[in-house]
């Protein structure tokens, strides 16, 4: 299994590291505006590898070299500011660097998936399906994964239930207008009661990513390891469920627009689309979300287009 990371900054130097450590797959191109710091990264990992069972071929490279790549994983973006607190502002610059990488990209693996983690990334989702031409299914933005996960571990302190036997997501946008589908939500095979300490619970998480942006400059470990995640399922066609930021068609009256919900993910990428049912109250918060990204998509765009 082939995978290219683009963009060789925290994310996706920390993305290397994990897909070594955790021995996913065969070899890994890093491509990065510093090519000098992508081949350090390349050369490091390379030594780095020699401690685990798996041999790895890790190398820098250019768009060429990602060629036959199974999955292409974005992480490039435009610098960002400080005092980070809204990743929609990042869509317009994102958006140029993404019609300038996707088309290449796409045209020397045909056949990847790609994984988008750059933000927004629901945005630059719907931008990379625009972009590469490829299917819905093989396309899929790292979305709320992480989002989900935070929440699962305060839950889990709370009842006393390890996070692996909480079963709820956060769906819609992967930013302010997400929320919390508590009415299919369980913790142990219970129903997850909603709460007013578990939705100010549920706004710690989702305010925890730029928390940790603006302490430390960048989210990288958790991320990483959530779009290890991904792959591993990918790589070993495991079908496991998860939330990510995929093309809606239909779902509560949405179409055209990507958003996380779950979805089960397996070799050839989004093998299923998973529905909940959700109470009137959610389902209204997911068509909001899809305002929210619908207009910022058309304000990347170039021409007027319909979305």
């Amino acid at each position: 299994m082939k995978v290219s990371i683009i963009g060789a900054g925290r994310v996706g130097s920390t993305l290397a590291y994990t897909l070594v450590v955790k021995e996913v797959v065969d070899e890994i191109v890093i491509v990065g505006r510093n090519r000098d710091a992508a081949e350090g990264d390349a050369l490091d990992l390379q030594h780095a590898h020699l401690f685990v069972d798996r041999n790895i071929d890790i190398r820098a490279g250019e768009i060429a070299d990602t060629a036959g790549s199974e999955v292409l994983v974005i992480c490039a973006s435009a610098p960002w500011k400080e005092n980070f607190t809204d990743r929609l502002k990042a869509a317009a610059d994102n958006t140029r660097l993404m019609e300038e990488l996707i088309p290449p990209l796409a045209a020397a693996s045909p056949d990847a998936k790609i994984v988008m983690i750059s933000n927004p990334v629901d945005v630059l989702t719907w931008h990379a399906i625009r972009l590469s031409g490829f299917s819905p299914d093989r396309v899929m933005g790292t979305g709320t994964l992480v989002d989900s996960a935070r929440f699962r571990d305060m839950v889990s302190e709370e009842v006393g239930i390890h996070p692996a036997d909480i079963r709820v997501y956060s769906m819609g946008e992967h930013g302010d207008s997400q929320f919390l589908a508590f009415s299919c939500a369980e913790a142990g095979g219970e129903p997850l009661e909603d709460r007013p300490d578990r939705r100010e619970m549920f706004a710690r998480a989702v305010g925890a990513g730029y928390e940790v942006f603006n302490k430390k400059g960048c989210t990288n470990y958790a991320i990483a390891m959530a779009a290890t995640y991904l792959i591993e399922a990918i790589v070993t066609d495991a079908r496991h469920t998860m939330p990510l930021s995929v093309l809606i068609d239909g779902y509560q009256g949405v179409s055209g627009v990507c958003l996380s919900v779950p979805v089960v993910v397996g070799k050839k990428g989004i093998v299923r689309w998973m529905k909940p049912e959700l109470n009137e109250e959610e389902a209204e918060a997911f068509r909001a979300s899809a305002s929210v990204i619908r207009k910022v998509i058309v304000g990347t765009l170039r021409e007027d287009k319909d979305v």
